[in-house]
């Protein structure tokens, strides 16, 4: 039940209505936002009081919001009633009604690169929030917001919300409050730098803005986030993480890195990434800093450890194996994690200025340095391009890491010619793969495609992509490519799941 220590003011007690009564509110053709990444932090009964109503005959189809990828109880829920009419910044296959119907052509989904979705909000780009649906730890006595552990575009939607709808988490802890530091720039004109110099600089409020006025309802909620623990590294990812343990190194020795303290990292989805970003517990690496979106698994592990002694991001992943190691100790998380607003944990000028060592997982690459993030054989939306792009286009060391090889070593990641381009080689610096590293800066095309090959490729598959880059180079050019040839070979994937010889 919820009492005075979430609803800090007599008057909110007077807000409390069912998930059916709030979910009203939502009407047919309206941009919905709601709170929460990746999926962490986001609103759920009012979501499915909606979905249960459209099932039962209410027309109903919403833009939907969000910060990132949210849980099944908004994204399945919704898409598999017919509820959802768009979608915007981002989404995750792992919302199957949701993957079909963007590819099936019944949801229009806009991906985005997530630092511009807020301040395209702000701007008035794709007009009103009709209704934020917020999941809040608890709303103080002026009707300011306890978020919970994911923040994403929350502030901003709110910021311009006509209608706020509150579920208030009655299993989030209440030791959360004080993690967050929640800050909205200046439009231009009057906009001004971010005053962040390291990676746990603190410029704003604990709290998220509403007040007591905007709120029109308030629902109970004791639905816990939709997670699992990430699966435990495998012989592929911990061979990765002792490749970026080793590049990393000779980076310090070449003088490329300082030596008495490692720039900050960024750390991508997945459990790829996950286990990679675990692979510097066993370096030599101290007083390690993160300023990330999502903060995973391993980043709690590592804090625990002492490894890492400050970590920024957006959001963190509040697995079964997370919320026990908070609990165990949350003044160690609370004063070691900060939560920001997503368009500041992403934003370009704040990445540059920290020297952020940027690492992601893409679901291919080429030749040439090229990465696919998003696309299966260029057309079947795989997942959006998330934060990858903020950070690869913006980080002080850029790196892609993946396992050579994919479906139990029948498909080469590292194919002739990505089907889509999300990161172009402008953006690339560094790829990592259980065979090794590739280290692209300073490099022309076909020197990076010889690179790429011995360094990174399967050797079932080096073969196929050497001809395939004698048979390119017979076009000449600066960047030779055959697109007959690389299409043919990848088309072979698609039928055979090979390109072995």
């Amino acid at each position: 039940m919820l009492d005075q220590t979430r609803l800090r003011h007599p008057s909110l007690f007077n807000k409390i209505v069912t998930p059916e009564e709030a979910s009203e509110y939502i009407k047919d053709g309206m941009n919905v936002g709601v709170s929460g990444f990746t999926p962490s932090g986001y609103p759920k009964k009012t979501t499915m009081a909606l979905a249960k109503a459209i099932k039962a005959g209410k027309q109903c189809r919403i833009n939907l919001w969000t910060g990132a990828s949210v849980g099944p109880e908004i994204e399945e829920e919704l898409a598999s009633v017919g509820g959802i009419k768009s979608r915007m910044p981002y989404y995750a296959a792992s919302n199957k009604s949701m993957r079909t119907g963007i590819n099936n052509g019944e949801i229009d989904y806009i991906d985005q690169h997530l630092s511009h979705f807020a301040q395209h909000i702000d701007y008035g780009f794709f007009g009103d929030v009709d209704v934020a649906i917020v999941e809040a730890a608890a709303i103080t006595e002026d009707g300011k917001i306890v978020l919970g552990p994911g923040v994403g575009n929350t502030p901003m939607l709110v910021k311009h919300a006509k209608h706020v709808i509150v579920e208030v988490n009655t299993t989030i802890p209440l030791s959360i409050e004080g993690m967050h530091d929640i800050y909205i720039c200046a439009k231009p004109p009057l906009r001004r730098e971010i005053p962040i110099y390291s990676a746990n600089d603190r410029i704003g409020s604990p709290y998220m803005e509403c007040g007591l006025d905007r709120i029109d309802c308030i629902v109970e909620s004791d639905i816990i986030d939709h997670v699992r623990n990430l699966a435990d590294p495998d012989e592929y990812s911990i061979k990765i993480a002792e490749n970026l343990v080793e590049f990393l190194e000779n980076e310090q020795r070449m003088g490329r890195l300082p030596k008495d303290q490692m720039l900050p990292m960024q750390s991508g989805v997945g459990s790829i990434a996950n286990a990679v970003l675990l692979g510097l517990a066993k370096s030599k690496f101290e007083n390690l800093t993160m300023y990330s979106e999502i903060l995973q698994d391993s980043v709690f592990s590592l804090i625990k450890m002492g490894k890492i002694v400050s970590a920024s991001g957006c959001a963190f992943t509040p697995s079964p194996k997370v919320w026990k190691m908070y609990k165990e100790d949350p003044d160690l998380y609370r004063k070691t994690i900060t939560l920001r607003p997503l368009d500041i944990s992403n934003h370009p000028e704040v990445i540059r200025r920290l020297g952020v060592i940027a690492m992601n997982t893409p679901i291919e690459f080429d030749i040439y340095g090229q990465a696919n993030s998003t696309h299966v054989f260029g057309n079947s939306m795989m997942n959006g391009i998330g934060g990858s792009g903020d950070y690869m286009r913006n980080g002080f060391l850029t790196i892609f890491s993946t396992p050579s090889t994919a479906k139990g070593g029948s498909i080469s990641s590292i194919v002739p010619m990505v089907t889509h381009a999300d990161h172009t080689e402008h953006d690339t610096m560094v790829f990592i793969t259980e065979q090794g590293v590739a280290d692209i800066r300073g490099l022309s095309p076909i020197k990076r495609a010889k690179l790429i090959i011995e360094k990174c490729a399967h050797p079932d598959f080096k073969e196929p992509l050497y001809d395939y880059l004698k048979l390119s180079q017979r076009k000449n050019g600066h960047m030779p490519v055959d697109l007959n040839h690389a299409f043919d070979m990848q088309a072979q994937f698609a039928r055979t799941g090979s390109m072995k010889k």
